[in-house]
């Protein structure tokens, strides 16, 4: 049997790496709290249910891996959970001895000026990007002890399989195209946007756990140049022979309905993301790996192609 290679979290993300890995002949032993799958399982495929914040369960699911990869998710209100959560991973992957790849976003660097590159210094003042800057600041620090290899993979707002109604271009974007209806975004639809491919973000995680040049580095996945939301829809209803139907839900909007809803009353400080420009540079990935990620409008008609075809979840 191949080396095993260990994935916390069943989501979207967690779902992309398992499929890279098995295109790959690797064995996978998926993890999450309930031990409810969404995908077809096979010889090279396990499933386990346990509480990653718990040191000894995390040891009990990390045994015999040899990467380790923290795909974890949670709803914004229970974000203050992931650094319990991102420690009893460590605690797993160290007692296997093997190398953790942590999936990030880019909420820590905060709001900044320019092209995003993994020079950047964390100094979000958001919530939720100063949990996210302590909790890749804690890993390199532990990989630097030497007690764990580390590797950090970062993509910005990903779009996808299995990407649905928690992803800003999810249902909300190819659900409602495919019904005929129109797009719901929010913020200013002619900024510059970086998104990220999911299947792209998955083959990204899975090369930085296979080349050693990757330890101790915070990495950008490979992602198609920033291009404005507006383009994107259209890209999504051009694909579908329709023309582009989309209604922006203003700051004023959702501060109102977050008066409603724990999680969108959450999503008002990170609103800046989609009020300026928010490009994120991958070309140092990309010159490094010699990867290049999908072109838009493949992506997009892969996205559509998995829609049509959406497994009743």
């Amino acid at each position: 049997m191949s080396e095993l290679h260990v994935v916390f979290g069943t989501g979207p993300l967690g779902l992309a790496v398992m499929r890279e890995l098995r295109s790959r002949g690797k064995h996978v032993r998926m993890v999450n709290r309930s031990s409810r799958v969404r995908f077809d399982k096979d010889l090279q495929t396990e499933v386990g249910g346990i509480d990653a914040s718990d040191p000894a369960q995390s040891r009990e699911a990390c045994e015999g891996a040899a990467v380790v990869y923290h795909c974890i998710g949670l709803p914004y209100a229970r974000w203050t959970q992931f650094p319990s959560i991102a420690a009893g991973i460590v605690a797993g992957a160290s007692s296997a001895g093997a190398k953790l790849v942590y999936a990030d976003n880019l909420y820590a660097y905060g709001a900044v000026d320019g092209p995003m590159t993994e020079d950047l210094p964390l100094i979000a003042v958001t919530k939720k990007g100063r949990i996210r800057a302590g909790i890749a600041q804690s890993l390199m620090n532990v990989h630097n002890t030497g007690k764990l290899r580390v590797a950090i993979g970062r993509g910005s707002d990903f779009f996808g399989p299995f990407a649905t109604d928690a992803a800003m271009m999810g249902s909300r974007v190819f659900g409602r195209a495919l019904a005929g209806k129109s797009a719901q975004v929010i913020g200013d639809c002619d900024r510059r946007h970086t998104f990220t491919f999911i299947d792209n973000f998955g083959k990204a995680l899975v090369t930085l756990g296979e080349h050693d040049e990757a330890l101790g580095k915070a990495w950008h996945v490979p992602s198609v140049p920033a291009t404005s939301t507006r383009s994107f829809v259209e890209t999504v209803y051009g694909e579908l022979g329709k023309p582009a139907k989309m209604s922006a839900a203003p700051r004023f909007v959702i501060s109102l309905m977050g008066r409603f809803d724990e999680n969108i009353g959450e999503l008002r400080e990170m609103l800046y993301q989609f009020e300026r420009d928010f490009v994120m540079d991958s070309s140092r990935f990309e010159a490094t790996f010699g990867t290049r990620p999908t072109p838009l409008d493949e992506s997009i008609r892969r996205t559509l192609h998995w829609y049509r075809a959406r497994p009743a979840v």
